[in-house]
């Protein structure tokens, strides 16, 4: 039997988001018979979740036309050296990137129900680098591929520039660095700018 490793966090009103982002809420609804009925409103960007192109390109592709195959398959979850607000390079990276998709394990957004400003983002050179090793998605286990200051979204338009898909918001803390098969498909979303997704590591 396969071990998996569950990498999201759980969606509920705890749930720190980007601050004026939407929160997730949800409301039960209790029917005849004991029939449960849920409703929810949440950001596309709460918890662990794929960007879509479209977030940051106007007119690129959305969470729905991203190819399925993208969150699937071999991944290497990889350390990085680098502090609060920082910018990960490759030389940063405890291992050379040998799979097509790499989750990025910084540390430093550990509290899922406290947004700090504090954490680590991703270098434009990075997405270079990584896209020149043929890897179609990187991870991180921050709210965003960028750091909080940086307004022009350096790693997000790199990324975007550079065909490859992008996972924020991963709980990677209890993960151990290596080889895995990668589960995250995100909703179909028609022409979504994002969509929540239940990451997950197969060992392999």
């Amino acid at each position: 039997m396969p071990r998996f490793i569950d990498l999201s966090p759980p969606l509920s009103g705890r749930l720190a988001v980007w601050p004026g982002d939407v929160p997730f809420t949800r409301r039960v609804s209790s029917l005849e018979g004991g029939m449960t009925l849920s409703s929810v409103t949440t950001t596309l960007h709460a918890g662990s979740h794929a960007d879509a192109p479209l977030h940051v390109t106007p007119g690129a592709p959305s969470i729905d036309e991203v190819p399925l195959g993208t969150w699937v398959g071999p991944c290497q979850v990889v350390e990085a050296r680098v502090g609060a607000r920082g910018r990960v390079r490759l030389e940063d990276l405890s291992a050379e990137p040998a799979a097509p998709r790499i989750l990025v394990k910084t540390g430093t957004f550990e509290d899922r129900e406290r947004f700090t400003e504090e954490f680590a983002g991703l270098s434009a050179s990075l997405a270079g680098a990584l896209a020149e090793r043929g890897v179609v998605l990187v991870g991180i286990d921050t709210p965003s591929v960028d750091p909080w200051n940086d307004a022009a979204l350096e790693a997000h338009h790199a990324l975007s520039a550079a065909g490859i898909a992008w996972l924020e918001g991963l709980v990677l803390s209890h993960v151990t660095p290596g080889l895995y098969e990668l589960l995250a498909l995100p909703l179909r979303i028609e022409g979504g700018d994002a969509s929540p997704v239940r990451a997950v590591l197969v060992e392999r």
